[in-house]
């Protein structure tokens, strides 16, 4: 797999020296990348709009009219797979990650260990994108995302997988927890959440980025929190 990605920063000085990093990596790690340079949020986007098929962002934030986390809630808005990865000199947007899924935040200057370890991280995720679970439906067969999927519920005999759409069909929760991968996690006997999209765990509901509780059953609240731990 060719690996394609995009670094955008005004700074050209830093944006070079991040290139020659990500160059770097690739050939230490015996990865195919294709790479180009973008010294704005409007040059990124003209591109953008003839060439979608990015893999990897590295944003800076502070950039001129348009900054980093602007440019990646547009991206984000039609691209739910694209690896963001927020380059900046500053904590004081962290926040922000959240709107746009951002995969992390590196602080200038860049340390090539952390560069190294955010660029596998981001590898690892567009591999576990091509999982994805497959039902059987009275009118045929749906494929559904692994990283599509935020929770799954069951109810009496019937399962509800909550994705980009809802879909219901009978069968049982232990039969769908064996299809999934270690993104998921059992909050007890009738529901199984993505970590992916945890915002964040109470002692009663997990709690996740699109504000929706599912409830954790007595005895599992210890078990997620490790589970969760180990999986970031």
């Amino acid at each position: 797999m060719i690996y394609k990605i995009a670094i955008c920063d005004d700074e050209k000085i830093d944006t070079e020296y991040l290139c020659r990093l990500v160059e770097k990596w690739a050939a230490d790690s015996k990865y195919t990348i294709k790479i180009k340079l973008f010294l704005s949020a409007e040059e990124f986007l003209f591109h953008y709009e003839e060439d979608k098929t990015w893999h990897i962002l590295l944003l800076d934030i502070e950039m001129g009219k348009m900054n980093g986390v602007e440019l990646a809630k547009k991206i984000r808005a039609k691209n739910k797979e694209v690896q963001i990865i927020f380059i900046t000199g500053y904590n004081d947007y962290i926040s922000d990650g959240y709107d746009v899924e951002a995969l992390h935040y590196i602080l200038k200057p860049v340390q090539k260990e952390k560069l190294y370890e955010v660029l596998f991280r981001a590898c690892e995720r567009l591999k576990g994108r091509e999982a994805a679970l497959f039902l059987e439906l009275p009118d045929g067969m749906a494929r559904i995302p692994f990283y599509e999927i935020r929770y799954i519920e069951v109810r009496a005999n019937y399962v509800t997988v909550y994705g980009e759409e809802e879909i219901t069909i009978k069968t049982t929760l232990s039969s769908l927890e064996k299809k999934l991968d270690g993104s998921f996690f059992r909050v007890g006997r009738s529901y199984i959440i993505n970590m992916e999209y945890i915002r964040k765990i109470t002692k009663k509901d997990v709690i996740l980025k699109d504000e929706t509780k599912v409830p954790i059953s007595r005895g599992y609240y210890e078990k997620l929190n490790r589970a969760f731990i180990d999986y970031f």
